[in-house]
């Protein structure tokens, strides 16, 4: 029998420490045998965004804690695994070298391979965690980072055919409940108090919605929303104003999806069932993958979300990029350090900044 590698992935690109054991199983798909997150919001809270300082210090603390606690609850030792894997970026640079060196620390003690992950990779290959996916499929990664539509031909094969050109979709909705004052994590009490909320009560822009390609704009959204925020005069109006601008990030996504399907057919000149991937933290809001079920239903795609364990960040799926990455014999070059940014198509413009042309 094919032996089941077995890997420990290790993230720490932001503000949650992560520990995960995975190993594959016969089918291509993953064990996922301990996957521990330890969530840094209560430090970060009081000042309505991540500090970078304070979160490096908090990994500092807890990473640790998090290695052991994930190979005790897996059951397994150093000695079981064939590899292991951590988040070498993009993400904040005082964070990712915490878990990275201590990575590669415990590669070298257990002579063991090691592997740099890109974190935005992490995240492409996550659904399959759970679901076996066939390549080539389309993918949209959003993030509070991140925002892009790729085809994924293969692994460390990505074309990149949309982006934001200003805020991500995460940043975005992070943003619009600071001005709110609607609480820390952001993205998520979006969500919640939108269901309080009447989606149809403000009237909302959507940039660059009719603009050719599937490029995204969000700063004119939250700009108007601050605006607008300004003139309410209720705990009603705000939640009104918290669905409208669900619901305009919703339209949104709906038509750069339709466009960005035609785009992927249209290039590689596929005209089957083919799956549509959403994956990243906002992957998790359930008014978006509705909406991209029905989109995915209209074009004939299949739409495959990660579970919501797995949409965050979380060390699973760094785990599971070296999974694959060592099948695939892509080892590290010498020397590998992390990087703040690092795009899964290298060949991809840069769409962000002052006199950016569309």
């Amino acid at each position: 029998m094919k032996k089941k590698l077995t890997f420990l992935g290790i993230e720490t690109s932001c503000d949650e420490t992560a520990a995960a054991v995975v190993q594959e199983n016969q089918d291509g798909t993953a064990n996922v045998l301990s996957n521990i997150v330890s969530s840094q919001i209560k430090q970060h809270e009081r000042f309505g965004g991540v500090v970078p300082e304070i979160a490096a210090r908090a990994h500092v603390e807890n990473i640790d804690f998090i290695i052991q606690s994930a190979l005790e609850t897996s059951k397994k030792n150093i000695n079981n695994l064939d590899g292991v894997a951590a988040t070498a970026g993009p993400g904040l640079v005082v964070c990712l070298h915490v878990g990275h060196n201590i990575g590669k620390s415990i590669a070298a003690f257990g002579k063991k391979k090691f592997f740099s992950i890109n974190h935005l990779e992490g995240h492409a290959l996550s659904p399959s965690i759970e679901n076996k996916i066939t390549f080539p499929y389309l993918l949209l990664l959003i993030s509070g980072g991140h925002s892009q539509y790729l085809i994924v031909k293969d692994l460390n094969n990505y074309k990149q055919i949309g982006t934001t050109i200003d805020d991500a979709v995460g940043e975005a909705f992070d943003k619009t409940a600071k001005i709110l004052d609607l609480g820390y994590p952001g993205g998520a009490n979006i969500e919640k108090f939108a269901k309080l909320g009447k989606k149809n009560s403000f009237d909302l822009p959507r940039p660059i919605i009719n603009r050719a390609g599937c490029n995204l704009s969000l700063a004119g959204l939250k700009t108007d929303v601050l605006r607008k925020s300004k003139h309410i005069n209720s705990i009603q109006e705000k939640y009104n104003l918290a669905a409208s601008f669900q619901d305009t990030i919703n339209e949104i996504l709906k038509k750069k999806t339709e466009i960005a399907m035609k785009e992927f057919r249209s290039k590689l000149k596929i005209s089957s069932t083919k799956a549509f991937v959403v994956a990243g933290g906002v992957a998790a809001n359930e008014t978006i993958r509705e909406t991209l079920k029905e989109v995915s239903k209209k074009n004939n795609f299949k739409p495959i979300f990660p579970s919501k364990e797995f949409c965050g960040d979380n060390a699973a799926m760094i785990a599971w990029a070296g999974i694959q990455r060592y099948k695939k014999k892509l080892f590290n070059k010498k020397n590998e350090t992390v990087k703040p940014r690092w795009p899964l198509d290298n060949k991809a413009p840069f769409l962000k900044g002052p006199g950016l042309k569309l």
